[in-house]
């Protein structure tokens, strides 16, 4: 690790396809990250597991996100990209912080509240513990900084309340990670409901627009976008619908909004979706390119998983050790 620059920890689930918001709202602004941070990316196939998986199915994502992480400029000797389960630390941490974590503070999470409604057939203990799982994944690298949206923040705050009660028991053994603040990425709202995220998870096929939807796909998907009656181009929170729109091109060409008012001035609400559309082709297609040639170097992508597996153990393991040690379990050399 490099000691010069602080420690940068995020990562995306290995489930679904990711979506434009997931590009304009993180992946894009995680690539100048490396100029500043020490910065670990994790694929969490782990966390994953508290839904249940076809194995081959995710598998093969795991592979992908790893891919698109890459294709989208993130690169992969200047990051740390690697599998969540390729580093066992992760696991062996989250035990033993479990051990440390009150039920109370965990009934109170609105996100297991939230999955165990969506999920009510599946209410796992892994749903229950998954923020106990995902404070080891900070800790484990010593993480210094953390992005972290809104519906993200209560994690990051019960990761917080966790160090501080082992540190107050056994010393200074992992540093306090704190909210990210940067560069915010695009928020990127659904196409069919403005008033929540865009998700790789929505069940309106839609909804959402993913990575790797081809030009076709994109184009009907923005012109099938919720507006409203008004017919009036104006920017305002009044019109969540050609606000998002908006947005996504904003996004997708750097232009601000008022620049972008002026050039849709007397168009119709047609006009924008269709410029729109084109507009997110044109930024996804360099992409999408990357990860087909990356799907046909298979040798690249093993020795990207491999090397950075070991990387993220040294680190990793570093950290595991100490708090063994602290704790007093049996070193077996």
């Amino acid at each position: 690790m490099n000691k010069d620059h602080k420690v940068l920890y995020s990562g995306m689930q290995a489930t679904g396809n990711l979506t434009l918001g997931n590009y304009l709202g993180a992946l894009k602004n995680w690539v100048n990250l490396a100029d500043e941070y020490e910065c670990f990316y994790g694929v969490m196939d782990l966390h994953s597991l508290t839904v249940r998986q076809n194995p081959a199915e995710f598998r093969k994502r795991a592979r992908q996100l790893m891919m698109l992480y890459i294709a989208a400029g993130i690169d992969p000797e200047r990051n740390c990209l690697y599998l969540q389960s390729s580093v066992p630390c992760h696991a062996e941490l989250g035990w033993i912080l479990d051990c440390f974590t009150y039920m109370g503070e965990l009934q109170r999470m609105t996100q297991f509240k939230d999955k165990s409604a969506k999920h009510a057939d599946n209410v796992n203990a892994g749903l229950f513990t998954y923020p106990v799982l995902m404070a080891a994944d900070i800790l484990l690298y010593q993480t210094d900084v953390v992005p972290v949206g809104v519906d993200q923040l209560q994690h990051l705050e019960i990761t917080r309340d966790i160090a501080q009660r082992f540190n107050s028991i056994y010393g200074d053994v992992f540093t306090m990670p704190e909210p990210y603040i940067g560069k915010i990425g695009a928020k990127i709202m659904s196409l069919q409901d403005p008033a929540k995220k865009m998700s790789k998870s929505d069940d309106n096929p839609n909804a959402s627009i993913f990575l790797m939807d081809d030009p076709d796909t994109i184009r009907r998907k923005c012109k099938r976008a919720i507006t409203d009656s008004e017919a009036t181009i104006a920017y305002r929170d009044e019109q969540p619908g050609l606000k998002n729109l908006f947005d996504i091109y904003c996004a997708c060409t750097g232009k601000t909004p008022d620049d972008v008012v002026k050039e849709f001035a007397g168009c119709g609400y047609g006009q924008v979706k269709e410029a729109v559309g084109e507009a997110v082709v044109g930024v996804l297609k360099p992409l999408q390119d990357r990860v087909k040639e990356l799907e046909s170097d298979k040798g690249y992508i093993d020795n990207v998983i491999k090397t950075n597996a070991e990387r993220a153990y040294y680190c990793a393991n570093k950290t595991l050790r100490k708090v063994k040690k602290k704790i007093g379990l049996t070193e077996v050399r």
